[in-house]
C-alpha cells in the first residue's frame, strides 16, 4: 500500500524559501512518476510540478524557474525547493504518485494531470504573509 506523507510546510515572507518533502513509506518504486499540487483557499487544486520516470520535469509558468522538483529514490522521497514565496503561493501543498507512469507529458515539458496520479497524500500547510 503506497502511503505518500508530506512535511516541511509552515510560514515564510515573501521572498523567503522553503522545501517541503513528501515520504513515500509504502510503494518506493523509483520508476513511479510523481507530482506537486496545491490548492489555494476558494480555488480548485492547480498542478505545480512533475517528474517523470526519465527523470523529466514539469512546471506550472506560475512557479517556473523558482521552484524545483527532484526525488532522491534511495530515501524513496520527493521533494519541492521554493524560493522567492510570493503571497499567492499560499496553500496546501499536496504530492502525488502515479506508479504506472500512465502519464509522460513531463517529456514534453508539460504536467501531468491530477486524475491521473493515483495516491496522494494529506497535504502540507504553506502560508506567505508579511
Amino acid at each position: 500500500q503506497v502511503q505518500l506523507v508530506e512535511s516541511g510546510g509552515g510560514s515564510v515572507q515573501p521572498g523567503g524559501s522553503l522545501r517541503i518533502t513528501c515520504l513515500d513509506s509504502g510503494y518506493g518504486d523509483s520508476s513511479a512518476c510523481m507530482g506537486w499540487f496545491r490548492q489555494r483557499p476558494g480555488m480548485a487544486r492547480e498542478g505545480v510540478a512533475g517528474i517523470g520516470s526519465d527523470g523529466s520535469t514539469a512546471y506550472a509558468d506560475s512557479v517556473n524557474g523558482r521552484f524545483t522538483i527532484s526525488q532522491d529514490n534511495a530515501k524513496n522521497t520527493l521533494y519541492l525547493q521554493m524560493n522567492s514565496l510570493k503571497l499567492e503561493d499560499s496553500a496546501i501543498y499536496y504530492c502525488a504518485a502515479d506508479p504506472k507512469c500512465l502519464c509522460t507529458l513531463t517529456s514534453y515539458g508539460a504536467l501531468c494531470p491530477g486524475r491521473l496520479y493515483r495516491y496522494w497524500g494529506q497535504g502540507t500547510q504553506v502560508t506567505v504573509s508579511t
